[in-house]
């Protein structure tokens, strides 16, 4: 197999879409706070979190599909937080939002080795398992690709779809983007922005929280501190390739997910012949120059980390 024969495999596609859900939920919900005005940077240690969270509750006896609930909460919280230093107090938010990335890694750390005792080999769980579609999952080439996937995957597509739609067609889609731009004017056709902007924040850190807990509870089977590896930095950068819109976002993270399979596999090809650290820089350079080329064209919302404060214009 060479280096273009890589993309006929339909691994390398069902890689593309595991690779992509955390990134999806991450970069959903970054989108959805920074469309209400709010800068949310403390989406690495909330994914961190619900990486921890989801996990434990599954390693503690819980279901699956409760442990991504817990990850939602866990990061609900976080986000409620952030609202409450930003919104309600105007709080700088790229101050809070590292702050909230210190504190909600920490406090990871801090749980996990509180609950579960140092070992050389961290315990495992059963994670969510591989779903084959009827009909669909039995046809070449797409049915390897895409229909068999884990229900996490499934979910962040169709929330990426739902999200994209209620951003754009639903009054509260448009409340949302009014409060982004225009707060004062939004206030003025009834509209609360203070609390819009912090429910904003709380369901978009949720989905982060959601983001953390596919990598413990569908990618892989266990918990380590460091697993996020920086996708919550991705996410943000997404948000701005994607021009604040949740169907590019959802393109966006497909397409580093692209890079990131590819060159995995490239390093099987190529060997040891080139130090396999440039492959990891891969993605992340053609991501780099992606957001250079979208960047110019990205319209940021005109609200965004301007606090709101009622009866100041």
């Amino acid at each position: 197999m060479d280096a273009l024969d890589i993309f006929a495999s339909a691994g390398l596609w069902a890689a593309v879409l595991r690779i992509a859900t955390p990134l999806i939920f991450g970069t959903l919900g970054a989108l959805i706070c920074e469309r209400a005005g709010v800068l949310n940077l403390g989406i690495e240690g909330i994914m961190t979190f619900g990486a921890m969270i989801g996990w434990m509750t599954v390693y503690q006896g819980g279901d699956l599909w409760l442990g991504l609930l817990a990850a939602a909460l866990g990061g609900a919280a976080f986000g409620l937080l952030h609202a409450l230093l930003t919104v309600t107090l105007g709080l700088s938010q790229h101050v809070t939002g590292l702050g909230i990335t210190l504190f909600a890694s920490s406090l990871t750390y801090f749980i996990f080795r509180l609950s579960v005792p140092v070992s050389g080999t961290p315990p495992t769980i059963v994670p969510f398992q591989v779903i084959h579609i009827p009909v669909l999952s039995d046809l070449p080439f797409l049915g390897e690709a895409v229909f068999a996937q884990t229900a996490p995957t499934y979910l962040a597509v169709a929330l990426a779809i739902v999200i994209a739609w209620g951003l754009a067609r639903t009054p509260l889609g448009l409340a949302v983007r009014i409060v982004g731009e225009n707060p004062h004017a939004a206030e003025a056709q009834g509209i609360d922005p203070i609390r819009l902007r912090i429910g904003a924040v709380v369901f978009g850190s949720a989905l982060m929280g959601m983001g953390g807990a596919f990598l413990t509870l569908a990618a892989f089977n266990s918990f380590f501190p460091t697993m996020v590896q920086g996708r919550g930095w991705v996410c943000i950068a997404l948000v701005v390739f994607a021009s604040w819109r949740p169907e590019r976002a959802l393109l966006g993270a497909l397409l580093f997910a692209l890079f990131d399979a590819y060159q995995l596999r490239l390093q099987h090809i190529v060997g040891k012949a080139v130090p396999y650290q440039l492959f990891l820089m891969i993605p992340y350079l053609m991501s780099i120059v992606a957001l250079l080329v979208m960047a110019r064209r990205a319209r940021v919302p005109q609200a965004l980390m301007q606090p709101f404060r009622r009866g100041e214009r």
